[in-house]
């Protein structure tokens, strides 16, 4: 996709705000900028959006649909899922299958175009090829940013900046706010394969265990016709290798994928380390990886991130109509996103640090046992799973959930007092 404007020095070099990066973040922050009339630019230093693509696109229905963005072009949506399956380091499997499809894959290639085109058509401009240099910081506030095209450097002034620019943080750190947690940054691979086989085409799978993924989990996401895209997180190792080992070793992941053939390889970091503690500056907002909006259970950041991405248009607008871009109004985006996030954050982040902590063995009776219980029936009519702190709560009445919980909660403190060995 090549942009009405791919350099900068044929656009007007000022805007009344510049949003660094063309991801879903970013792209949505300016469709939302620009529905409202408001003058922005969106600055991006690939010379395509969407290329190179950095994640699965393993996406939730609602969260798109509540977003207005489901039902998408059919060419985008890859594959339509119902239910997941989960298995143990151990061989133990629990599967859950929803009343209504709750997930879906999409070509996020396809799918950041979608979002750009639909920003364009309300008037935000994009320039291609344009990496963004620094920010313009006077009296410690955000005027602007320095753009690096080839031999040049551009100056873009603008009353506010909105970072979107994933987890490299190197403009966040240049306004002194705290960048995420780096070590809740972990590794991903995520590859294309075909010549995939025995999989159930509207189930995603899941596959737990230190031997693969380090922190983590490993996935395969099916989709017609023998093809796939399969990957993994992990804190520690080369994740290329444990891919392959995946692929080749794994007793069941093996059966599957051990003929597959890679077409296309991506590496990418996750942020699992729950939001920074701070959003905002005078004239800046973060959105997105940098700013953390990610899932800490899963690493997706897609639809929290766009959530943010609308919040952060509302309080730009508002700022730009009251004529104030100071940190004090602009707090405004640091609350609503609280209000919007805070209490699924801490639970997300939890659940991932209760089960790092857990051992390969301690992984394999508790998967064991939510097979056991039919915890499959508890999550039957679940359909958010981007909110997941307030979709534990629903389950909460549920004496099948309040028994795998509380077995959770004597692993974790038996972890705390040193009782569990890793394995």
């Amino acid at each position: 996709m090549k942009c009405a404007s791919v350099c900068v020095s044929r656009v007007k070099s000022n805007s009344d705000v510049v949003v660094v990066g063309g991801g879903p973040c970013g792209s949505f922050t300016a469709l939302n900028l620009a529905k409202k009339s408001i003058d922005v630019t969106v600055l991006e230093e690939h010379s395509e959006i969407g290329v190179p693509s950095h994640c699965a696109g393993h996406v939730s229905i609602k969260g798109l649909r509540d977003l207005g963005l489901y039902p998408l072009p059919k060419d985008i949506v890859e594959n339509i899922f119902n239910g997941a399956t989960f298995h143990s380091p151990f061989g133990k499997q629990f599967s859950v299958r929803f009343s209504t499809p709750v997930t879906c894959v999409v070509n996020r290639s396809l799918f950041d175009k979608h979002i750009t085109r639909m920003a364009e058509a309300f008037g935000a401009k994009y320039c291609l090829d344009s990496r963004v240099d620094s920010l313009i910081i006077k009296n410690g506030h955000v005027h602007g940013v320095t753009i690096k095209q080839e031999e040049n450097v551009v100056e873009r002034t603008s009353k506010i900046v909105v970072d979107a620019e994933g987890v490299s943080s190197r403009l966040l750190k240049q306004t002194k706010l705290t960048c995420l947690d780096r070590r809740m940054l972990f590794n991903g691979v995520e590859v294309e394969v075909d010549n995939v086989k025995d999989v159930d085409l509207d189930s995603v799978e899941v596959f737990l265990g230190r031997d693969y993924a380090p922190g983590f989990f490993a996935w395969l996401i099916p989709k017609p016709d023998g093809f796939a895209k399969a990957g993994l997180v992990t804190k520690t190792g080369n994740p290329k290798e444990l891919l392959q080992r995946l692929m080749i070793k794994h007793p069941v992941a093996s059966k599957k994928l051990g003929r597959a053939r890679i077409l296309q390889t991506a590496f990418h970091p996750v942020t699992l380390g729950g939001l920074i503690q701070r959003m905002h500056s005078h004239g800046f907002l973060a959105v997105g990886d940098v700013a953390s909006q990610v899932k800490p259970t899963t690493g997706g950041g897609v639809v929290l991130g766009m959530n943010c991405a609308k919040i952060a248009a509302d309080v730009v607008a508002e700022a730009l109509n009251a004529g104030d871009f100071s940190e004090e109004i602009l707090s405004n985006y640091q609350a609503r996103v609280g209000e919007f996030l805070d209490f699924d954050m801490h639970v997300m982040l939890g659940i991932r640090k209760a089960l790092d902590r857990l051992p390969d063995k301690k992984l394999d009776d508790a998967v064991n046992l939510c097979a056991k219980l039919g915890l499959d029936k508890v999550f039957r009519n679940v359909s958010d799973t981007d909110l997941q702190g307030r979709s534990l709560l629903c389950t909460l009445g549920n004496p099948r959930m309040l028994a795998v919980l509380g077995y959770f909660v004597r692993l974790y403190l038996s972890t705390l007092s040193g009782s569990i060995c890793a394995s």
